[in-house]
């Protein structure tokens, strides 16, 4: 057995910042040779930050990538961290085209490097428009041990790299990821890198991006398996880490350059002595996966605060109306930016009743936040009165008011305006374009209106057991929902009950099913009409709703995109 000591880097980068994140890739390796490591691996595209999308496109900057490694791999040996070997991820181009590189750097040089094979082109991926496929693979020996590496996807999917590396033979693979969150999403990725460290037939290092980057946000939880499957390290969820492991690798296995499942393997040699026998390090306790709501809370926490912090604001502003959504995306605005950082504003009509204004001033007193009232009645009142307005009209200048006082707000003071809407009303398209839909970010855009109920529970037993004040008014989350736009109105007077409503957009939206599989269900044949109808005509509001943290499989922006002008209606 030859021992080698490794460490994730759980970074946190922003998409861009070369300078930034090369430094972030320092003080991470530094701390890393403090404790010994041998090795390093950082996440897939750590140096430019990911995705970069359409800056891919721009020659300019994937010169400065490529130069910013090179400029890397020679601080780092000046920084005392040269005799670590380094695993960075960046954009490179070569005569072929862009490519989602990885480099391997040592003693100030970049020893080997190779591209990614497995290009994801769904979802929130569409890295067939700016990278080129790579066909090699660098295998690096240091200390007698064979690391041979694949970027993200190429653990995904079946064949290419794994499979090459395996009929080759390595000691152990590396994996620089990013990639993305959504619910559930560890029960898939935990089993397929175990299976394929079964496959290569060595342990398998998975280092995964953490942090916000505009509506995806990473989760980290990066990990080592052994050649069995069994977990041997685990970092934390949703915070920058870095993990450190002793590994005790078996040797004298036969290895071989050239080329396997149509791939080329390279092997470059550092050093073929093994380590002097040394003291391991304890083995890092493994870090236990969050609960479902703990999870979900923890990447809308993240997701706010990472685009809020990234594009340079440092305090959000958004209506304060008493009902779950607002109060909802008030707690997670103070968990994410603190309470000094939230200004809410109640801004009640003719039509808004007591418990709302009274709910809303609660919310306030509780997160310790921000609050004001700003009354738009006689601001209605001019639309209303000079236009004439009545009914859904008048309805939508109260919204559109409130949105107009918020982005004045936001003008003067210098805050970011957010929008609270939910998933299900985003969907049917109940919402007013520049009234409630106003805003740079919408934190609870992915979140179900049930889920929002589920999550305000959570969070307040969670104050509870840690004894604190629930966040959220009791009042705010049984009270029946209503916008509040004209006497007595409630929700239910133009949507379905919210739970039934729920379960088709589910099937609808996130399962892309058709009438026929609906009716197997056993919705209700009009009921279907009524929603599908609901959600097909209301795509270009959603094209100019902001966007908001994704966390299904299936969020609208990325994930969904239909046409605007489309005739095609989902029928029996």
């Amino acid at each position: 057995m030859v021992q080698l000591r490794m460490a994730l880097a759980q970074l946190n980068p922003i998409v861009g910042d070369l300078t930034g994140n090369a430094e972030l890739i320092i003080e991470a390796t530094r701390k890393a040779a403090d404790a010994g490591a041998h090795v390093v691996v950082t996440s897939e595209m750590a140096l430019t930050g990911y995705p970069v999308e359409d800056l891919v496109l721009r020659d300019t900057f994937v010169r400065a990538s490529a130069a910013a490694l090179d400029s890397l791999a020679a601080r780092l040996h000046e920084a005392g961290c040269g005799d670590v070997l380094t695993y960075v991820s960046y954009l490179d181009a070569d005569d072929v085209g862009p490519r989602d590189a990885a480099a391997a750097l040592y003693r100030g040089e970049v020893v080997a490097r190779q591209y990614k094979h497995h290009l994801p082109n769904y979802g929130v991926f569409d890295e067939y428009r700016y990278f080129k496929p790579g066909q090699t693979l660098d295998v690096v020996r240091l200390h007698g041990i064979d690391i041979g590496m694949v970027i993200c996807e190429d653990i995904w999917q079946d064949g290419g790299p794994i499979s090459a590396l395996g009929e080759a033979g390595v000691d152990l693979v590396v994996a620089p990821n990013a990639s993305p969150y959504e619910r559930s999403k560890d029960e898939q990725r935990l089993p397929l890198a175990a299976r394929r460290a079964r496959e290569a037939g060595a342990p398998l290092a998975y280092c995964n991006q953490v942090g916000g980057q505009d509506d995806l946000v990473f989760d980290g939880d990066s990990f080592v398996v052994d050649a069995d499957g069994t977990v041997l390290a685990r970092a934390p969820q949703f915070t920058e880490h870095l993990l450190v492991v002793d590994l005790d690798l078996p040797t004298g296995t036969s290895h071989a350059a050239g080329v396997f499942a149509g791939l080329d393997v390279r092997r470059t040699v550092i050093s073929d002595e093994p380590l002097p026998a040394y003291q391991p390090r304890p083995s890092p306790p493994l870090a236990e996966p969050l609960s479902d709501p703990a999870e979900v809370w923890s990447a809308l926490v993240m997701g706010l605060r990472d685009y809020v912090r990234k594009n340079g604001f440092r305090s959000v502003i958004f209506g304060f109306s008493g009902g779950i959504d607002s109060a909802v995306s008030a707690a997670i605005a103070v968990d994410a930016l603190g309470p000094d950082a939230v200004y809410g504003v109640s801004m009640p009509s003719k039509y808004s009743s007591e418990h709302s204004q009274s709910d809303a001033a609660e919310l306030a007193r509780r997160l310790g936040c921000h609050f004001r009232v700003e009354p738009v009645a006689d601001m209605v009142q001019s639309y209303v009165g000079q236009l004439e307005l009545s009914g859904l009209a008048e309805e939508n200048v109260q919204a559109r008011v409130r949105g107009v006082l918020l982005m004045a707000l936001s003008n003067k003071e210098g805050h970011l305006v957010l929008a609270t809407g939910n998933k299900t009303e985003i969907a049917v398209g109940y919402s007013t374009m520049y009234g409630d839909a106003v805003g740079a970010f919408a934190p609870i855009k992915d979140v179900f209106k049930t889920h929002v109920w589920e999550l305000a529970r959570w969070r307040n037993d969670a104050a509870q057991q840690r004894g604190e004040t629930p966040p959220i008014p009791e009042n705010s989350i049984t009270k029946p929902p209503s916008a509040e736009l004209r006497p007595d109105q409630l929700d239910t007077d133009s949507l379905p009950d919210y739970a039934l409503l729920d379960d088709i957009l589910d099937d609808y939206v996130e399962g892309d099913r058709g009438f026929a599989d609906l009716l197997a269900q056993g919705f209700d044949p009009a009921l279907i009409d009524r929603v599908v109808r609901m959600v097909d005509v209301a795509e270009y509001k959603r094209r100019q709703y902001p966007p908001g943290t994704k966390i299904t499989f299936k969020a609208f922006g990325r994930d969904r995109r239909l046409p605007l002008t489309n005739r095609w209606r989902e029928t029996h």
